[in-house]
């Protein structure tokens, strides 16, 4: 089937929520989107694949364990896209996008709605980089939602993660090099790790609200926490905004998860204060404008 409505993109910088809300979203029968085992490689069936995911329970889903669930893509993006939107240097803009890279992500995207007969629109996640930019000029009316979430607690589950390449500074991590203003920051600190997450939370923040003033209506932000308080309130945002509407078989596949925002303020646990405090010497101004303590 071809999509009746633009495709959306769910964007975050990672560790953010965009996960959990873009397998809620995908839960919506009018929905494609690419599966864990397309990423690795197993197409046959992906149809089925859909509609077998929204037939189980969340659990399906769960990180580390054999499961099936939406997926980012990377590896199948890789093979069949291009290298350069899966872990650009910087954040891809519409200056990068080639007349053949612009063919091969309208293919991808055409591949994967294809056989869908429910579906109207392809939902796909992004982290990192939002690449909105190169993607907005790819697909012209293509929508976006931004999820945000406190960059306290972002940079202190980046921290925990086994991919985090912090540890190698920036000439080893994922962003890229840093601006001179913010190795000053960052020096300032001792360079130390949390410091570090910090900043790589608001380079990525920063760039989000650029690409989010470039594309006004086509740009929607929603916290991660507001999420969690009031979901039904900020679920019809997101669907409204991509051209869906809430019903009753989005509504019963979502009430397969228990919201919970037991880790909203873990980092106050598994940081110590000097650290903290460090981080929103740094963050302070990005943390005011999302209402963050």
């Amino acid at each position: 089937m071809t999509a009746s409505l633009p495709p959306a993109f769910i964007l975050g910088t990672g560790r953010c929520g965009s996960t959990l809300v873009h397998e809620l979203i995908a839960r919506h029968p009018a929905t494609g989107f690419v599966t864990n085992l397309d990423d690795l490689g197993v197409r046959q069936g992906n149809a089925q694949q859909l509609t077998l995911w929204r037939r189980l329970p969340a659990a399906v889903s769960e990180k580390g364990r054999a499961r099936l669930a939406p997926s980012e893509g990377y590896r199948v993006l890789a093979r069949e896209v291009s290298p350069a939107i899966v872990d650009p240097v910087q954040d891809p803009t519409a200056a990068d996008l080639t007349p053949w890279l612009e063919q091969r992500l309208h293919a991808f995207v055409e591949k994967r709605m294809s056989g869908l007969d429910s579906a109207e629109i392809f939902l796909h996640k992004f982290t990192g980089w939002p690449r909105a930019s190169l993607i907005a000029a790819a697909f012209p009316d293509a929508r976006f939602v931004h999820i945000v979430r406190d960059g306290r607690a972002v940079a202190n589950s980046w921290l925990q993660m086994d991919w985090w390449k912090g540890h190698l500074g920036p000439a080893g991590w994922h962003f890229g090099p840093l601006p001179p203003e913010l190795d000053a920051a960052w020096a300032a600190t001792g360079r130390s790790q949390p410091a570090l997450a910090a900043i790589a939370w608001r380079m990525l923040v920063d760039r989000h609200e650029e690409c989010a003033a470039e594309l006004g209506d086509r740009w929607l932000t929603v916290r991660y926490e507001d999420v969690l308080a009031d979901s039904r309130t900020h679920l019809e945002r997101i669907l409204v905004h991509i051209g869906l509407s809430w019903t009753d078989a989005f509504e019963s596949g979502i009430a397969r998860y228990t919201l919970s925002p037991s880790r909203k303020a873990a980092y106050l646990k598994d940081l110590t204060p000097e650290q903290v405090a460090t981080m929103e010497s740094l963050i302070g101004d990005q943390l005011a404008r999302y209402d963050y303590a």
